[in-house]
Formats: C-alpha cells, structure tokens, sequence
C-alpha cells in the first residue's frame, strides 16, 4: 500500500482515535497532518451524538464533515449544521425497550436528542459508561421521549454487554437497529441505520470512493463501516466480532495504533 490507495480516512473516535483520558497524541496529529498533506481526507466516524464529538472535533482541527451518532448523522462542523440527520421513531423505541425488558427485566435507559445542540437525558440507575460526557438526569421514562431522539442507549445490572445485545436483536426485530459501540454501551438506533449508511453519505458529498478508503474501529458497530471500506483495521484491543472481519489488526489505541498503520502508508514527519 502506498499513500496514492486511499484518498478517505475514516475512524472511530473512543478505544481508536482517542486514548482513555479523551485525548489524541501528537503522533496521531502529526500522522492526520500527513494525511491531509497528501490530500486525503479524514473523516471521524463515531457513536457520539454531534453535540458530544464538537470540542473533540476543533481539537482535531476539524472544520469539515463528520459522521456520528452511529451513522444518523452527518455533521458540517465549519457551519455547525446538520447536513443530514435521521431520528429514531419514539413510540417504536418505547416498544422496543418493552420487548426488551419482557426479556431480561427492567434495564436503564438514556436518550440522545436529536440535533445539533440536543441533550444526552438519562433516567434514574442510569450510569454513564463514558464519565466525561455530559448528561442530564430525568425523574421518569417518559420523560426520555419529551422530544426527537436519534438513538437510545441501554444497561442492565447483571448482563454482560454481548448478552444484552444479543437479546435485543433476538426481540427487536425491525422496531430498530441493535449496536454495541463500548463497554456499557449497548444502543438502539433507526432501523438500517449504521456508521456504514453515514460514512457511505459523507463520502458521495466529498466525491470519495469506497475503493479508496481505509477504516479503523474498535468495537461492533464499527463492523458496517469494515463491511464498506476498502481495508478495516481494528485496534489490539479490539471486540472479537470486529477483529473477524478486519483486514489487519494493529496496536492498541494508547500505543498510537491508527498512527503506526498510517505512517507505514503515508509516511513520517
């Protein structure tokens, strides 16, 4: 591979891009310049909702588009618009999560709001999986469906994340799309809805191609996305399910993982 395969660079942000404090090392920046100086472009691809992804976004110097909120939403972050956003119906999400909690007993569950400045809303027992993103506690479920959602995250006391998940596939049926995206992070979004639907948008708006594009993940939901992409590579630390279907594993995210794969293909400062 050399630096004239791939003209899109597409990543994850948490367990890929960023190390555990929430923060890209000056190796991953410098390997992002190079890219950018050989005129391909770097897309950010994540299950954070727009809202929660702009500060990381002006660190990264991001000033184009990104993909988030697993794929129903594309974010232009220089105009701080959507340009293209689908919501998850609310009364299917209600049913959904009855289904669900027929199943396994009563679960937590949290919101993402839809739009550009929409709030993450979480319900009593609810915890955080990510403590340093903001959220806003309601007093009651209902609460949640006060107003458009893009996707609806889950937990449950005892279950691990793949049991979780697996259930919720299992009842779910067509209601919505079932992801894990992280430790304690197991979420309903709209149906067909996946970081592959966003990424494949982005990438017709900026005139890029499928068969130039090299994606890195860490977890599930990032399967669609290696699905569509050219070349997936997963990080060492890396869900089994997505290692799988990778192309190439590299190191783990604290140890520069997306850098060392693209410094071998676009070269070193």
């Amino acid at each position: 591979m050399d630096r004239t395969t791939y003209s899109l660079v597409a990543t994850d942000l948490d367990g890929t891009l960023l190390r555990g404090d929430d923060t890209v090392s000056d190796r991953s920046l410098a390997a992002l310049a190079r890219v950018a100086g050989a005129g391909a472009r770097h897309l950010v691809v994540t299950g954070r909702p727009a809202p929660r992804v702009r500060s990381l976004l002006d660190r990264l110097g991001c000033t184009g588009l990104a993909v988030c909120g697993q794929g129903a939403q594309v974010y232009d972050a220089g105009a701080h618009r959507m340009l293209w956003s689908v919501t998850l119906d609310r009364e299917l999400a209600e049913t959904a999560l009855g289904k669900i909690e027929a199943e396994v007993g009563q679960v937590s569950a949290a919101v993402d709001q839809d739009g550009v400045d929409g709030l993450t809303l979480i319900e009593p027992g609810y915890l955080m999986p990510h403590p340093t993103l903001p959220a806003v506690r309601v007093e009651r479920r209902e609460e949640l469906w006060a107003t458009p959602i893009s996707k609806v995250l889950l937990r449950h006391p005892e279950l691990t994340d793949d049991e979780l998940a697996a259930t919720a596939r299992a009842v779910v049926g067509s209601l919505a799309t079932v992801t894990m995206s992280g430790p304690g992070t197991v979420e309903l979004q709209p149906c067909g809805i996946t970081k592959a639907t966003g990424l494949a948008l982005a990438a017709e708006h900026l005139g890029l191609e499928r068969r130039r594009t090299i994606a890195f993940g860490d977890m599930p939901n990032d399967i669609p996305m290696f699905q569509w992409a050219a070349h997936g590579v997963a990080m060492a630390g890396a869900h089994p399910e997505l290692k799988a279907v990778a192309d190439e594993v590299t190191t783990t995210n604290e140890d520069d993982g997306v850098a060392v794969v693209l410094e071998r293909i676009f070269g070193v400062s």
